[in-house]
């Protein structure tokens, strides 16, 4: 069954460039696709996607206030932030919102397609320098962290593929830094959400770095 996309993005050359792109795929299907998210709400209720790919700055209502919106009326809708912010107030405002991942639109052609793959199976994708940017405010705090009593039975090869997870890589390039597969680097991340009882990308790099875990 194909993935069920929407698209929301103010420029109409960044929707068709989108739309060329997840057509290479048969996984996905997009249907819906719209010049601003003053009506978000009534327009998921219509087109009833799977993944929002939603850009942050758009007429009328932004992206940040869409995915609040949003969020209120479909708590389990995945939103996929595209956009050319990389500021550290549209990171978090759009996290704390409740967007899914973030990836930025110079990384749309090489990252999209897994990206959306990624949440549909938990993962919660980020452009590198966004993870490292959330792993920045997170350290700016040090007082939160505490040594960790619990290993959370990690093993060796799942705290290996945290660590490269929280120093900022991208599935990706985990599979190129540790030689195993990308599908192989998924089904560890997945067991590291199930152990780590976490449903996030920001949730498990948190908690990794409070707790000193790798």
């Amino acid at each position: 069954m194909s993935i069920r996309i929407a698209l929301f993005d103010d420029n109409k050359n960044i929707r068709n460039s989108i739309a060329l792109l997840l057509n290479t795929d048969d996984d996905f299907e997009i249907v819906g696709s719209f010049s601003n998210a003053r009506d978000c709400v009534n327009n998921v209720l219509r087109t009833m996607p799977d993944i929002v790919l939603m850009d942050l700055e758009m007429p009328g209502v932004k992206g940040t206030e869409a995915i609040r919106l949003l969020k209120k009326e479909f708590p389990q809708i995945d939103i996929l932030i595209q956009t050319v912010f990389e500021d550290d107030d549209n990171i978090y405002e759009s996290i704390v919102a409740g967007a899914s991942g973030y990836v930025l639109k110079s990384h749309l052609n090489s990252m999209l397609l897994n990206s959306i793959k990624d949440i549909k199976t938990g993962g919660s994708p980020m452009s590198p320098s966004i993870a490292r940017k959330v792993l920045h405010m997170l350290q700016e705090n040090p007082g939160r962290k505490v040594r960790s009593t619990d290993d959370y039975n990690l093993t060796a090869r799942e705290k290996e593929v945290l660590t490269c997870l929280v120093n900022g890589l991208t599935y990706k390039a985990i599979s190129d830094e540790l030689n195993i597969s990308y599908e192989t680097v998924r089904s560890h991340m997945k067991k590291v959400y199930e152990k780590l009882h976490v449903a996030s990308l920001t949730e498990v790099v948190a908690k990794a770095i409070n707790q000193n875990i790798v």
